[in-house]
């Protein structure tokens, strides 16, 4: 996967996480973080090549637990951002 399509989907999941509404304190504060993760990621200059910090990848895991009984979809698209990035290998 290209960077740009890298970008491409962590835009879109950082749509879903902006969608997504958590009734539990544990679950507001895993979706402020991955926003705030992705947010600073997309505005790193395509040129940085710099990968995401593994505390990303700790929530992505802590995510996809705590949310994947309530919200499917979302756990669907962290599951395959985890999955492309441990295909790249971090």
């Amino acid at each position: 996967m290209n960077d740009q399509d890298f970008r491409k989907l962590l835009e879109k999941l950082q749509n879903e996480i902006e969608q997504t509404e958590s009734d539990d304190e544990k679950g507001r504060e895993l979706l402020h973080h991955l926003s705030t993760d992705i947010r600073v990621f997309l505005k790193r200059p395509e040129s940085e090549k710099e990968q995401p910090e593994e505390s990303f990848v700790e929530r992505l895991n802590d995510a996809i637990d705590h949310f994947e009984i309530t919200h499917p979809a979302l756990t669907t698209m962290l599951s395959q951002m985890l999955n492309i990035l441990n295909n790249a290998g971090i």
